[in-house]
């Protein structure tokens, strides 16, 4: 079998798919708050939406350097198709959600312009990125652990 084992664990379990989780949750909620800023038209949610991409965009580093660890840490992995277009994928919605929080700097109210769309187009980014990390995962195998006999 191919060795496809992540580089960055601990105690033999993978750090990356762990690390995923705080960034899928905060841009995910930005865009609830968004469109309840819509909705709703209260500032809070929109002050919401900004804090929740800049901490999306430091969960978002921090699952970035556990992915390239394993990434660049196994040749087998980079040999994947699926594994390039996960890695561009999460490239691309780091550069959406960084617009997007540099719009919102000035006036947090951009939230119920342009704001909303890019948080809309991240969160569709992000749903094909998850996709090909859960190709890479459960149909290549990478950073399986196989049971011990």
């Amino acid at each position: 079998m191919t060795d496809l084992r992540a580089t960055l664990t601990i105690a033999g379990h993978p750090l990356h798919p762990i690390a995923v989780t705080l960034p899928i949750g905060l841009f995910t909620a930005a865009l609830v708050s968004d469109i309840v800023y819509v909705v709703d038209g209260s500032d809070g949610w929109a002050e919401a939406s900004r804090w929740l991409i800049g901490g999306g965009l430091v969960g978002a580093l921090l699952a970035a350097i556990g992915g390239f660890i394993d990434f660049a840490g196994n040749a087998n992995i980079r040999a994947l198709r699926d594994a390039w277009l996960h890695m561009f994928a999460n490239l691309s919605l780091v550069l959406v959600e960084g617009i997007n929080l540099i719009l919102r700097l000035p006036d947090a109210k951009v939230a119920g312009s342009i704001g909303i769309v890019l948080s809309a187009v991240a969160v569709v980014v992000m749903l094909f990125s998850g996709w090909k990390g859960g190709e890479l995962v459960f149909r290549h195998g990478v950073a399986r652990i196989d049971p011990r006999p």
